[in-house]
């Protein structure tokens, strides 16, 4: 997630720069195509490029305006993650007494390991990116169990309600608490499922595609009527009013998928560690992790 709010003519570019390229070559390649060529066979209206620039500009708010929605709510979930793992490990802690304290504590620490191992699980799962730093928050026999699971997440889920429903039946906790923990569990439940709801839903192909078709017809009908009135320089507006469109688009394309692996993305990595930080010291431990730092001079968190 880019988290400076003013970029450099460079920083923009090093994201923008194959669109440049091509923009350019585009604009230039339909420059000599018009003076060598179609400029004794018709002339271009200035009226087009009014009609469909502002055409193309419904399509790009519209597709932006989704792509937002989507990661919007996706930072919503993730937000909601924030507090019932705050709430998860409070609740492990401090529900419920035994006679053994040192059996309530290796209970908690456990089953808050667990909710860790979880989180990056499901990390690794939205952006299709094999990680197995979970790993390091199971015993073995979990991992073994968990790996043989097409939905490791869940799969996780699975082991936190079999401890939960042992702590009831052991009269650990009584009815009460086991309803305001189990209500933590399905929460992690339905936000997993949002969160795979947004990553397997694919955003209408129709829009994406028409409007990069539209945005380069647009840039090659208006370079053909500049070079009618500007000659060469036709190339250099064509790609300015090019690169606003396509930059524009992109940055709406870019999230379309908020947990891609991107700048423009969610910053999983950032926020998995946060509540990394606040669970272990809640547990009280001492080998914390620092928190993720910003890549790229500071331009951005993942």
């Amino acid at each position: 997630m880019l988290i400076k709010s003013r970029l450099s003519l460079m920083q923009v570019f090093s994201f923008t720069w194959k669109v440049d390229l091509l923009l350019l070559l585009c604009c230039t390649g339909v420059y000599y195509l018009d003076v060598y060529w179609l400029s004794d066979h018709i002339n271009i209206p200035g009226a087009i490029s009014t009609v469909l620039g502002t055409a193309i500009a419904f399509f790009i708010g519209f597709n932006n305006n989704q792509a937002y929605d989507r990661w919007w709510e996706a930072r919503i979930i993730w937000g909601a993650l924030v507090n019932d793992s705050r709430s998860w490990a409070r609740c492990l802690l401090y529900f419920y007494q035994t006679d053994n304290d040192i059996q309530r504590q290796t209970t908690a620490r456990n089953m808050i390991y667990r909710h860790l191992a979880f989180l990056y699980a499901l990390k690794s799962a939205l952006r299709n990116r094999p990680d197995d730093y979970y790993h390091r928050y199971l015993s073995a026999e979990e991992i073994e169990i968990v790996s043989r699971q097409t939905n490791k997440p869940n799969a996780i889920l699975n082991l936190q309600a079999q401890d939960l429903q042992r702590l009831r039946q052991t009269g650990t906790i009584d009815g009460f608490q086991f309803i305001e923990i189990n209500d933590l569990l399905v929460r992690n439940t339905d936000s997993m499922g949002k969160c795979e709801r947004i990553k397997n839903t694919v955003f209408p192909t129709s829009y994406v595609y028409f409007t990069k078709m539209f945005i380069w017809f647009y840039v090659i009908m208006n370079t053909l009527m500049m070079t009618e009135s500007i000659g060469a320089w036709s190339i250099l507006f064509g790609w300015a009013f090019g690169f606003v469109f396509h930059t524009t688009h992109l940055n709406g394309i870019n999230l379309m998928n908020p947990f891609a692996y991107n700048p423009l993305a969610m910053p999983l990595d950032s926020i998995s560690r946060t509540i990394e930080i606040n669970l272990l010291e809640a547990l009280g431990e001492t080998d914390i992790p620092a928190p993720v730092e910003a890549r790229a001079n500071g331009l951005y968190i993942m």
